[in-house]
């Protein structure tokens, strides 16, 4: 039914994301979407080398990730500079992440969609606000949402402008030493040693949530990848082209797994039509069930285990859920925020035709990352 729709030309992206995402009758999951739990069945999936000296075991340890000669990474045939990281987290360091996105980083001064219509006092901290609310939950029963069941995203470090759609050096906060950390070793992993992790968004799905087709080009610099972690239930995952009616190819991401975008794929149209259960059919995948081992928190760090109290919040969570934190460098090595000629002010301080200036940028950068020797 996918490939047929594919063939009836006009916008093809937006047939399959309308696809995917329709309730009734609900769309056929059950053969061509790429699942890189089971790469070897897809011609298209290429195994991909990691630069296995770039980070030490320790260093990927201290990250809570598997040693990098333990890592799965796949690539794409005719889809340059796209990476796909099957679960590299050790045992218990799914529920710490999962823990940090619902506990830590919606805390101000980070900033999240409950602040455009909420008070600063409302939203300080949604935890404390929802867990008791969430502890009691009964599952399959209809029942007042939590703050935290109405989080939808988190901005950190410099804060996303979702109305100019670009970034601004006024608005910025200190970015997490512990998810930068991970992103840091993650891109080095593979090729990119000198990422800094600047900005980040964390989107939060339940089952009846999607992300609309976009672009992630506001950054200044779009030669350095985007990272993509996700914990909890799966998604479908549209990758098209630098065209926006490009057909995209589907694929599952489960928890733990890790998408990189670098090189000609960083400007690709993409979209998360569904979130769908976990392949396993359980409440949560038994890898977000693993518990951290001691030895592996060391305590010249901030990693602590969660207690159970905190997890059973978490899973209750989570049964529903989806995560995803992506983590972006925003400008380059010598580079620096824009200034406008006409107000010598930050460019991304004022509201601008988005449709317009977007067409132009897009061109502009993709251009400029066809002539980048800089890849993975």
């Amino acid at each position: 039914m996918a490939a047929a729709l594919l063939e009836q030309g006009e916008d093809a992206f937006r047939r399959l994301f309308k696809y995917y995402k329709r309730r009734q009758p609900p769309p056929d999951l059950s053969g061509g979407i790429v699942d890189f739990s089971r790469a070897q069945q897809n011609c298209k999936v290429l195994i991909t080398p990691l630069n296995v000296t770039s980070i030490s075991d320790q260093e990927a340890r201290k990250a809570g990730l598997q040693p990098v000669c333990k890592w799965k990474a796949y690539g794409l045939d005719d889809y340059p500079g796209f990476m796909f990281i099957s679960d590299p987290f050790l045992p218990g360091w799914q529920r710490y992440w999962a823990k940090q996105c619902l506990k830590i980083y919606p805390r101000k001064p980070n900033v999240c969609n409950l602040d455009l219509h909420m008070s600063r006092d409302e939203t300080t901290d949604l935890w404390e606000q929802s867990r008791e609310q969430l502890r009691l939950k009964v599952p399959g029963k209809r029942e007042a949402k939590s703050l935290l069941e109405k989080l939808r995203w988190v901005t950190l470090g410099y804060h996303y402008n979702w109305e100019t759609k670009k970034y601004s050096p006024d608005h910025f906060t200190a970015f997490p030493t512990d998810l930068a950390y991970l992103s840091e070793q993650v891109a080095a992993a593979c090729g990119f040693q000198q990422f800094k992790a600047e900005a980040g968004i964390l989107n939060y799905y339940h089952f009846d949530s999607s992300l609309g087709i976009h672009v992630d080009e506001s950054e200044i610099d779009c030669s350095k990848p985007l990272l993509s972690f996700s914990f909890g239930q799966s998604a479908v995952f549209l990758l098209g082209g630098l065209k926006r009616q490009d057909p995209p190819l589907p694929m599952f991401i489960h928890s733990g797994d890790i998408v990189i975008m670098s090189g000609r794929s960083r400007l690709f149209y993409h979209a998360v039509p569904r979130i769908v259960p976990n392949p396993e059919g359980r409440a949560i995948p038994s890898c977000l069930e693993n518990v951290m081992a001691r030895d592996s928190c060391s305590a010249d760090t901030s990693y602590q285990q969660s207690d159970e109290g905190d997890w059973e919040i978490c899973m209750k969570y989570l049964q529903n859920s989806r995560i995803n934190m992506t983590v972006r460098q925003v400008v380059g090595v010598g580079q620096s925020f824009p200034i406008t000629s006409e107000t010598g002010k930050v460019a991304g301080s004022q509201p601008y035709s988005y449709h317009q200036d977007a067409e132009e940028d897009h061109e502009h950068k993709r251009q400029k990352l066809e002539t980048a020797t800089e890849s993975p």
